[in-house]
């Protein structure tokens, strides 16, 4: 996809405020609100922009432990690849999941109420499923940065 000055401003901004209405934004973007509303429909139509959400703040839900846990596999057959991420898909608490290259199969971030809450879904859910060999987990200590979305630029 090629995008212009102002649909690449259009995707900051939106990115930073999801919230904003057309008209604000046609107007920080120095277009009219029509054509700035069809370029954010075809931005989300072109797969660009997939969606809007609210941030939420985990202790406010009761979330005040967030973990890292990587995970191995005794097979990386396609198959067992899929299954895996079928697995933690319906797992609410694993937030992220990513296969990586290398040693580690993939990384999840997981949120819990508690450091027993976390325990438990680490025995009952994560180390069962099928086709796991090792789990090694980490505790967040302190977040520094944690910046939604991805850089973009001009």
């Amino acid at each position: 996809m090629a995008f212009d000055r102002i649909d690449r401003q259009i995707m900051a901004l939106l990115q930073e405020d999801g919230r904003m209405t057309n008209v604000e934004l046609a107007e920080r973007v120095g277009l009219t609100a029509p054509p700035c509303l069809r370029r954010v429909r075809a931005l989300e139509e072109e797969g660009a922009i997939h969606g809007y959400h609210a941030q939420l703040d985990p202790l406010a839900l009761g979330y005040t432990i967030t973990v890292f846990a990587l995970v191995s596999l005794r097979s990386q057959a396609e198959s067992d690849l899929d299954a895996f991420e079928d697995h933690v898909a319906e797992i609410p608490e694993v937030r992220e999941c990513h296969m990586l290259n290398g040693e580690i199969d993939f990384i999840l971030k997981i949120v819990a109420a508690d450091l027993k809450s976390f325990q438990e879904l680490l025995t009952t859910r994560l180390t069962t499923a099928p086709n796991v060999t090792s789990v090694k987990t980490s505790l967040t200590i302190r977040t520094s940065k944690q910046l939604p979305g991805i850089p973009v630029r001009d």
